[in-house]
């Protein structure tokens, strides 16, 4: 983006400057970077998977000051964290037309791709592994019973189109709505409980690509692991458990918070053996949670907010996380007690649309945000 806040579609450009042709991505030492299904996305990752969380914080913040570097130099432009673009205007936003296209073509042709689901979305993505099926099966289901309070802890895009949206997540909002012509493909984010890969093949992967093939989609589209758009899916290619539920942050060490607070969940609910919510409560609290953040009334057995939930969690975090991962949840606590990121940004947006216009006053807010990822200070 611009200095103005203007989203620039030259994800292609930044690549053929890298390596002198437009390709999918960049392979350098010790991260990776590539385009996404939207022009103005880039998709950063690192080249191995971490132990050390402190090794994830160094190697990634080295990622964002590279890119920036060069993005100044060349484009006086900037990168911005957080889960929707706050100004983008769909008419404004273009699909990747290079290398590979076809499987967004193939998209385009069974979902309406001219929508804020689709074209002004960025997620954290985390991947957590597993060693066999029983172990695989579990994490799923422990994450299954985590993620539909993540957002809020994780939600960043309280704006979009210049103004402050309804939702706290509105990230989530749109993601739901993204794929309505085939639901089976969203479900409910909150994955269905499996009891074994057989089962998960056959409900949600062979379900959702029957419901696709019957509409006539692509075969480039069917049976294919990463359509499933749950908030928690099976990498079988990956041997891992990827979970999307979460806005991206506004930067790398409140991302590294993240991770750390939900692996250390996740070992605390799976050593427990801990009763596991039924769905239909989570997929209600979930809800819930996309509207109202923290404050929302949930079911949870573990407390009456989403915050009391989340202080629940990250008990469960700090009896569970390594002397690395500890030094990380003061951040979770911090978000849980004064406001996830989205909370913070409605709040000073609306201070500032006191005294200016309210796309003045999201860009202004914005503006700071861009100073956050590049210092790698989270933002209160």
């Amino acid at each position: 983006m611009n200095d103005q806040l203007k989203p620039l579609p030259i994800v292609d450009k930044i690549i053929k400057d890298f390596r002198g042709r437009i390709v999918n991505s960049v392979q350098l030492p010790t991260f990776a970077f590539g385009k996404e299904l939207q022009t103005h996305v880039l998709e950063v990752r690192p080249n191995e998977p971490f132990e050390s969380p402190v090794r994830f914080e160094e190697t990634m913040q080295e990622a964002v000051l590279t890119l920036h570097e060069r993005l100044q130099k060349r484009w006086s432009a900037h990168l911005l964290g957080t889960g929707m673009h706050p100004t983008l205007r769909l008419k404004d936003a273009s699909v990747w037309p290079h290398r590979h296209r076809q499987v967004y073509e193939a998209m385009g042709r069974v979902f309406n791709l001219r929508r804020h689901g689709w074209l002004n979305i960025q997620s954290y993505q985390l991947n957590l592994p597993y060693g066999n099926e029983r172990s695989g099966v579990a994490l799923h289901n422990a994450l299954a019973n985590l993620c539909a309070y993540l957002p809020g802890v994780a939600a960043s895009s309280p704006a979009y189109e210049g103004t402050v949206g309804e939702d706290v997540d509105n990230r989530l909002k749109f993601y739901h709505e993204n794929q309505k012509e085939i639901p089976s493909v969203t479900g409910d984010i909150v994955p269905e409980y499996v009891s074994s890969i057989a089962e998960y093949m056959d409900k949600i992967i062979g379900k959702y690509s029957s419901d696709l093939a019957a509409a006539g989609a692509d075969k480039l589209l069917l049976n294919k692991e990463w359509m499933n758009s749950r908030g928690v899916i099976f990498r079988f290619d990956r041997h891992a458990l990827e979970i999307r539920v979460m806005d991206e942050q506004e930067c790398i060490k409140s991302d590294v918070a993240l991770s750390c607070y939900i692996r250390a969940v996740a070992r605390g609910l799976l050593k427990e053996e801990t009763v596991l919510e039924p769905h239909e409560t989570l997929v209600k609290d979930l809800r819930s949670i996309v509207r109202h953040g923290l404050t929302a009334k949930v079911m949870n057995d573990h407390g009456e907010t989403a915050r009391d939930v989340c202080r629940y969690f990250l008990r469960v975090a700090r009896e569970n996380a390594s002397d690395e991962e500890k030094n990380y949840l003061p951040l979770i606590k911090k978000r849980i007690e004064q406001g996830n990121l989205s909370e913070i940004i409605r709040q000073k947006i609306r201070r500032k649309n006191q005294r200016t216009q309210s796309e003045e006053a999201v860009i202004s807010v914005y503006l700071k945000l861009v100073e956050s990822l590049i210092d790698n200070e989270p933002f209160f």
